[in-house]
């Protein structure tokens, strides 16, 4: 691989594909400003971190003249439903307005190659399961709709200059580093896997279940889990297919497979050796009974296949949660070379 920019490099998700793409032979710049990201999630990845937002021009500007990146990869972006609902100018400001200030520069640059960070929220609430590419897109939210506007964005792009791009909409985002060096540190958390592992280690009081009487094999919701080394290695893998003069795709990132909510409790009481405490209530409006990816198209475009199941997600997660950090970063660790800001000051974390 060439130099690659990743924008919001130091998040959950993209700070194991940075590590990935390293270990893969890439020089990577990675572009955070640490709204909701870590530097220290960059432990053990030999890159060159920049301190700032994909909306500030100026800064855009001088990383591309210094380093030619030949790719971005861009994950920079809001994504929280609930929030998304209460602050919607919030989500197209971050997530559509500013990343155009980020295109205008690829397109002044020459730099033609993108793939985004999608979500299979732009399609809403499905027709058909398994959900293939071809599925309508009607998000429900707004965080949904930031994503699709941006699909549609680069679709204009495409015409108007010759962008072509890789739209990668994931399913449900899980597990950590199996190593236990880097892992999922929000705040606050919302997702299922890291609550009902904190409530083993005291960082919540209970796990609350949203719904016990759905059409599914236990009453509880049905997700599509994929383990977020296997999100990273289908970014490597799209990055490659584009510099290999590969067209503009629209992919499903899943396992083909359903995990309940009550499963994913099994198996965490099973691998920690604990019991989960539970709290019952009523069905979340909004929240379909099961939503499964149909992965096909991945891995006849890209040779992609999710290796890790349920057991290894939530494993690695426990080892995250369970571990010396306890699900959250240290400070004083990595070894990324960064520039702070438009000011450029070198400094190292």
């Amino acid at each position: 691989m060439s130099k690659i920019l990743v924008t919001g490099g130091a998040g959950y998700i993209g700070s194991h594909t940075v590590r990935h793409l390293v270990r893969e032979g890439a020089e990577v710049v990675v572009l955070d400003n640490l709204s909701e990201g870590h530097r220290e999630a960059l432990v053990d990845a030999e890159v060159l971190f920049v301190e700032g937002g994909i909306g500030d021009r100026a800064l855009l500007r001088s990383v591309f003249e210094k380093h030619r990146p030949s790719a971005v990869i861009h994950f920079a972006a809001h994504a929280y439903v609930g929030e998304s609902v209460e602050d919607p100018l919030k989500y197209y400001e971050n997530n559509v307005a500013a990343p155009l200030v980020m295109l205008g520069v690829m397109r002044e640059f020459d730099c033609r190659n993108i793939v985004f960070s999608s979500s299979c929220a732009t399609y809403g609430e499905p027709e058909a399961l398994p959900i293939t590419e071809e599925n309508p897109q009607h998000p429900i939210n707004p965080y949904g709709r930031s994503k699709l506007m941006f699909e549609e964005v680069l679709k204009d792009c495409e015409v108007a200059w010759g962008l072509r791009s890789v739209c990668l909409r994931y399913f449900n985002a899980c597990g950590c580093s199996e190593d236990g060096k880097i892992g999922e540190d929000h705040e606050p958390e919302t997702h299922l896997i890291p609550l009902v592992l904190m409530s083993l280690t005291g960082g919540v009081e209970r796990i609350r279940v949203f719904g016990t009487d759905y059409p599914t094999k236990d009453g509880t919701c049905i997700r599509d889990y994929i383990h977020v080394d296997d999100l990273a290695s289908a970014h490597g893998l799209a990055v490659r297919y584009l510099e290999n003069g590969g067209a503009s795709e629209a992919i499903n990132l899943g396992t083909g497979t359903g995990t309940s909510v009550q499963e994913i409790i099994d198996a965490a009481e099973r691998i920690s050796g604990k019991t989960v405490p539970v709290e019952h209530g009523p069905r979340r409006a909004g929240d379909p009974a099961e939503l499964i990816a149909d992965p096909s198209k991945a891995k006849r475009i890209l040779g992609w296949k999710a290796e890790r199941g349920i057991e290894v997600i939530v494993e690695s997660a426990w080892r995250w949660f369970s571990g010396p950090r306890g699900g959250r970063y240290d400070a004083d660790v990595g070894n990324a070379e960064c520039v702070k800001g438009a000011s450029r000051g070198r400094f190292k974390v």
